[in-house]
Formats: C-alpha cells, sequence, structure tokens
C-alpha cells in the first residue's frame, strides 16, 4: 500500500486495514464532500500541504480533531487532513466546471454579488433554470456556459494542459490557482476520464506503456523524470507546469531535457504512452 494513500495515521485506521496496518482504532468512516473551492489537504495538522481537493470531491472522514479531519479523497485515494468547516454532507454530482474558472453567484444574474469562485474540475450538485443557470441548493447560481454534464469527458487531454499555459507553479496544486507538475497532468487526465492518480511516483508506476529509444514520440506521450512529469503537445514540443519558468509552460523536449540535466535534476526516466 502506497503510505499517501494508506487510510491510517497513529490513532485510527480504515477498518478494512485490520490486519493490514496496526492501529488502536479501527473506524468505518464517514461520507463528506468537499465545499471549499480548492482545499489544501495537509501531511499534518497546520503542516505542509501535499496537495489539493476541489469543491465537489467526495471525502471519507475518519476522524475529527481540533477542528481538523483526517481522512482519504474518494477521487485519487490521497490522504490527509483539511479543515473540518471545509467539509458537508455528500450530494449528488450533476455537472463539472469546464471553464478554467467559473463564479457562484447570489442570483440568477451575472450582475449580482458574488459568493466565490469555482476551479476546473469542481463538481457541482444543482437545477437548471431557465436563466441559464445551476443552482446549487443555497449556495448560490453558476452560469451553465462554464458547466457540461458530470460524465462528460474531452477527446484529447493535452488541449486541457494547453489551457492552463501561464497558470502559476504551486507545488502540490490542483487548480488555476497554481498547479504542478503531476497535479496538471491529472486534472487533464481525469478530464479525459482517464484515472490518474496525483503524484508522479504514483504515475510512473501506473499510467501507460513504455516506450524504447526508438520509438517516435506523438501528442499525448508522457516524459518522465525524477519527481517530475510532462506531455508532449507533437513528436518535438513538451508542456509542463515547472519550478524553472514557475508556470505551466510549453517548450522543446531537447531545451528542457539539457536544462534539467544540467540542473540536477538527472535524465529522463520513462517515456510511456497510454
Amino acid at each position: 500500500m502506497h503510505p499517501r494513500r494508506t487510510p491510517a495515521n497513529e490513532r485510527v485506521a480504515l477498518a478494512e486495514l485490520k490486519g493490514q496496518v496496526q492501529a488502536p482504532r479501527y473506524v468505518t468512516g464517514h461520507d463528506f464532500m468537499v465545499t471549499s473551492p480548492v482545499a489544501d489537504l495537509m501531511r499534518d495538522p497546520d503542516g505542509g500541504m501535499d496537495c489539493q481537493v476541489l469543491f465537489g470531491t467526495d471525502f471519507l472522514v475518519l476522524e475529527r480533531q481540533n477542528g481538523w479531519v483526517f481522512g482519504q479523497s474518494q477521487a485519487d485515494g490521497y490522504c490527509g487532513y483539511l479543515r473540518e468547516n471545509q467539509l458537508s454532507p455528500p450530494k449528488a454530482i450533476t455537472h463539472k466546471v469546464s471553464a478554467l474558472v467559473s463564479h457562484i453567484y447570489a442570483a440568477a444574474d451575472i450582475k449580482s454579488q458574488r459568493h466565490a469562485f469555482l476551479p476546473f474540475g469542481a463538481r457541482l450538485s444543482g437545477t437548471q433554470n431557465t436563466a441559464g443557470f445551476l443552482q446549487i441548493g443555497d449556495a448560490g447560481f453558476v452560469p451553465l456556459q462554464h458547466l457540461s454534464p458530470v460524465d462528460t469527458v474531452v477527446d484529447d487531454f493535452v488541449s486541457v494542459i494547453e489551457t492552463f499555459t501561464g497558470l502559476a507553479y504551486l507545488w502540490g496544486g490542483n487548480s488555476p490557482l497554481g498547479m504542478d507538475c503531476s497535479g496538471a497532468v491529472q486534472l487533464a487526465l481525469t478530464a479525459a476520464g482517464v484515472s490518474c492518480p496525483r503524484d508522479t511516483d504514483m504515475q510512473i508506476a501506473e499510467l501507460g506503456t513504455a516506450l524504447t529509444a526508438s520509438d517516435d514520440l506523438r501528442r499525448g506521450d508522457l516524459v518522465f523524470w525524477q519527481g517530475h512529469i510532462g506531455a508532449m503537445m507533437d513528436d518535438r514540443t513538451l508542456i509542463h507546469a515547472n519550478a524553472f519558468h514557475m508556470k505551466v509552460a510549453q517548450e522543446p523536449l531537447a531545451t528542457a531535457k539539457a536544462r534539467i540535466l544540467a540542473s540536477g535534476g538527472g535524465k529522463i526516466t520513462a517515456i510511456k504512452r497510454l
């Protein structure tokens, strides 16, 4: 079991893990849903951010303590701590945000007060009205032009990453507020209906089939370094969120290879095709 996807800490573990991990207490957990636009998933309360979970993500809570909860994201299995006030009871999801960013309005009117933003990939539960909005309970109204039915998938995941071009780099980021290399790939593949783990070490282990040195590259191939991933836009151009540019950037693969090697990041460790 991967430690970042094992729902257990020093006090509690998921009941299904009894006999596999040691814990003082085993629980079945309680189902909730993230209701913050973007919630930082922490490795420890008030500690460093491991990744982020988006509005509408199902979250299994195993433990509550001092305003924090420990649990597991049901989107990708990632475990960690969220603030308890970022969760509400789950609802049946009907739509997802397909625009880079959308907004929740107080009324079905774009000139009404804006309550909050919603990031690409956020999942919503609501009913459509004749004014062209989705009403998400008491939270407000979201323009239907920014939404797609929840089961919609895109044909080309690279086109999704291309829409992220120029967005700020953020370690652990999963949203238009900032994203890292593996977060950008996960968001895009999820939009394409491909199950994708969160971190690079998981992605290299679980995604695609390895290519050989003699294989020609093509759009959609995934290029891995130690702790880094990018996607090919064509046979020569890579797109990736990276800390050198501090944004999602497009550049020749040859340029990225030379720079990463010179900076101590090593050689390419794998190229994989989905």
